[in-house]
């Protein structure tokens, strides 16, 4: 592998949004223009496969993506040394923390869902910076769906756009800057990636705040405070406490920084700053790093501040961490993003410590010996998150915020080529169009698939939102039936006594290895007002009927499975029901597994509601609008972590294929394209048999009209066991 160019590597990132007002769609307005720039570094194999590492100037304006060897600010006339236009059909997606060449860099690979053949590493130095990007790959996805969306063939489009030979021997260059309005700049320079690549101890905190503080399954936990101390609470959950369990404990406390520099800050293993806020772990040692967001870890300490020191200590221990689509990282820690007054320029996030405790030492503790638990290890462990505030409080340079800086302009000056050149045409997929390079400095360019709000970010008043939400809470969301249904149509009896899946139906709570639909009261879904104020309300009845569920055993993922001959829908009984919503969870393992749900209507779709635009739309709208919110009911607390319970849009975190024929469309989950949701479902696996695990699926309203929202189906699945798997034959 080639070294890595230590003596430049940055971490400054330009932005411009681009920015729409309305929804999605063909009412959009053109507002503004976007470009991003900054350093990152490419990763990847050159034409003889040799692995290499290049530090390199990434510039994305509107869709357009282009990559230099140096900063065209700083050299003017400098053309890119690869183009391309961002497309719906690529993914980015975030591959965590990788060590190259002694530096901890974080990952993105992207890659094109329709061709293999297009896929590429760009690497950052911090989370923040990695989030950033896909910020930025998101504005230009957004812009490419907005023209697309303005007619036309995309096919004829694309053609257009190879037609006017992109890889740098036009005569005739277009203008991809034309009509840029706004440029944001974030970050602080190329010299400051290297010193965060090479020592993460100095990390600078980064951007920004999330919205939604809460979960969309209603919390089964019980937390009591029963401790506080510098500013930090202890709680201890007391839903459960006599179950003979062990004790749930977490400290909960306030820091002053983004959570990106909280994440990096825990995971950094220097001994020089984790001697500044740890009082039990003292040096740490990576002894193996798993896909980016697993580790295991040798360390020593030395606790002579405890009740029973015996002097140094060595421990192995291992770390599991999963960054959520809202920007909150979980693990035994959970970091998540606050709002902050308006005008405040300091970043606050709130940071999370879990432990599970012996009942009976927790127990004698709380009533015999208090004073005794300050020099206990958990202590030590809870108190972690004190010395986390103490330190940021200190290091003022850590919540420093380096706000953007807005530059209006009616035309960008930045452009790595010169000529006038119009951007009217439009392309559907991304295409490699790039200037003759060498081998070892080729990159495939990029699109990002993940979803971006066309609406302003505005400053909410969250104790009046927290307000109306908790009222809202109280009501519940009850669907319409006749305006998604055809009410036209005279609804049939579902009777599924003639339909049977292979995982059997459970009578009562304590049946196993069996499924029921629990409805919709355990999860929380937007309410008519969520644009104004963010509110959420309990979920109603389901619009759909879970009918029926089977549980594959396959040798690889399989696609189209309604096709099946021996498929429920296949038969006499399913070819009657008016519509069917198959929903395949392709499970990665060894053999691989599929959850297979089928949701029956009793009348057909109203073609102009909003269900009947998402049955019959493109994928990409689909992508966007496809939404899963997950609870485990029961089960090990570190599962609950993992899995969470944050709505999902599935579309944008896995790859997802939409099958429509006849009366149902299969949507086919593949849960081992994403290495996040891949590392989550192997742990679940693990603990299945003991798991009570509830899902909703919905789809995600986005305009005032689509609001309320309401739930399509819920499935409960009791404590499932691989063994009943059956073998689906081809």
């Amino acid at each position: 592998m080639e070294a890595l160019p230590l003596q430049k590597a940055g971490s400054e990132s330009e932005v411009s949004g681009h920015s729409f007002s309305g929804g999605g769609g063909g009412g959009l307005e053109e507002r503004g223009s976007s470009e991003y720039f900054g350093w990152v570094y490419h990763i990847g194999f050159n034409s003889i496969g040799h692995e290499y590492c290049h530090l390199r100037f990434l510039f994305i304006r509107r869709k357009y993506v282009e990559l230099y060897k140096r900063d065209p600010h700083e050299n003017p006339g400098i053309k890119p040394i690869r183009r391309g236009v961002v497309g719906p059909s690529l993914m980015v997606e975030e591959l965590g923390r990788r060590k190259v060449n002694h530096g901890d860099v974080y990952v993105l690979r992207i890659y094109n869902r329709l061709d293999d053949s297009k896929k590429g590493e760009i690497a950052c130095a911090t989370a923040g910076e990695v989030r950033k990007w896909m910020e930025a790959f998101d504005h230009a996805k957004q812009q490419a769906e907005y023209e697309l969306s303005r007619g036309g063939n995309p096919r004829e489009k694309l053609n257009m756009e190879e037609e006017i030979n992109l890889d740098g021997h036009r005569h005739r260059v277009r203008r991809y800057a034309h009509g840029l309005r706004k440029l944001i700049k974030i970050g602080q320079g190329p010299e400051t990636l290297l010193h965060h690549s090479t020592n993460l101890n100095t990390h600078v905190g980064s951007d920004g705040f999330f919205e939604k503080d809460f979960g969309d399954a209603l919390e089964r936990h019980q937390w009591k405070c029963v401790r506080t101390f510098n500013g930090v609470r202890i709680f201890e959950d007391v839903a459960d406490n006599k179950s003979g369990k062990g004790v749930l404990v977490k400290s909960v406390g306030v820091v002053d920084a983004h959570a990106d520099t909280v994440f990096d800050i825990i995971l950094n293993s220097d001994w020089r700053q984790r001697y500044e806020w740890d009082t039990l772990i003292s040096d740490m040692e990576l002894v193996e790093a798993y896909h980016g967001h697993y580790d295991i870890l040798y360390g020593t300490n030395y606790p002579t501040h405890l009740s029973q020191s015996q002097g140094k200590r060595d421990f192995v221990f291992s770390r599991q961490w999963f960054r959520g689509q809202d920007g909150t990282y979980t693990s035994t820690w959970e970091i998540r993003c606050l709002n902050t007054s308006m005008g405040s320029k300091v970043p606050k996030c709130l940071v999370t410590q879990i432990l599970e405790i012996q009942p009976a030492g927790w127990s004698k503790w709380q009533r015999h010996h208090p004073s005794k638990f300050e020099k206990s290890v958990p202590y030590a462990l809870l108190c972690q998150v004190a010395g986390l505030k103490e330190y940021a409080l200190a290091n003022p340079s850590l919540y420093y915020e380096p706000w953007p800086t807005v530059v209006h302009s009616k035309t960008s000056d930045v452009s790595g080529t010169n000529g006038n050149y119009d951007d009217r045409g439009t392309q559907e997929e991304f295409y490699d169009a790039m200037a003759a390079a060498s081998s070892s400095s080729s990159e495939d360019d990029s699109d990002n698939d993940k979803e971006v709000g066309n609406k302003d970010l505005k400053v909410k008043l969250k104790n009046v939102s927290w307000a109306i939400a908790g009222f809202s809470s109280k009501q519940s969301s009850a669907v319409d039936a006749n305006k998604e249904l055809d009410h036209s149509i005279v609804p049939i009896v579902l009777d599924t006594c003639q339909i049977k899946g292979s995982l059997q139906k459970g009578g009562v709570d304590t049946d196993t290895n069996c499924w029921t639909s629990p409805g919709g009261a355990g999860f929380m879904i937007r309410g008519k007002n969520y644009l104004k104020d963010n509110s959420k309300v309990t979920g109603g009845d389901p619009l759909l009927n879970l009918i029926a569920v089977d549980w594959f055993k396959v040798d690889k993922s399989y696609d189209g499975i309604a096709l099946h001959p021996q498929n429920l829908v296949q038969s006499e009984a399913g070819k009657k029901l008016p519509f069917v919503l198959i929903i395949n969870l392709q499970v990665p393992a060894k053999p691989n597994y599929s959850m297979v749900m089928y949701y029956a209507a009793d009348r057909p779709v109203n073609k102009s509601s909003l269900l009947g635009k998402f049955v019959d739309g493109n994928d990409m709208y689909r992508d966007s609008r496809f939404k899963l919110i997950p609870s485990i009911v029961e089960g090990y607390w570190m599962v609950k972590r993992a899995v969470g319970t944050k709505a999902c849009l599935l579309g944008k975190a896995v790859k997802c294929k939409y099958l429509r024929q006849d009366n149902f469309l299969e949507i086919d989950v593949d849960i081992g394209s994403s290495t996040v949701a891949r590392s989550v479902i192997g742990l679940v696996l693990g603990y299945v048999t003991s798991l009570v695990v509830d899902l909703a699926i919905l789809i995600e309203a986005k305009e005032e009209e689509e609001l309320p929202e309401y739930i399509l189906g819920t499935v409960r699945l009791n404590r499932v066991r691989l063994d009943s798997a059956v073998n689906l034959e081809k």
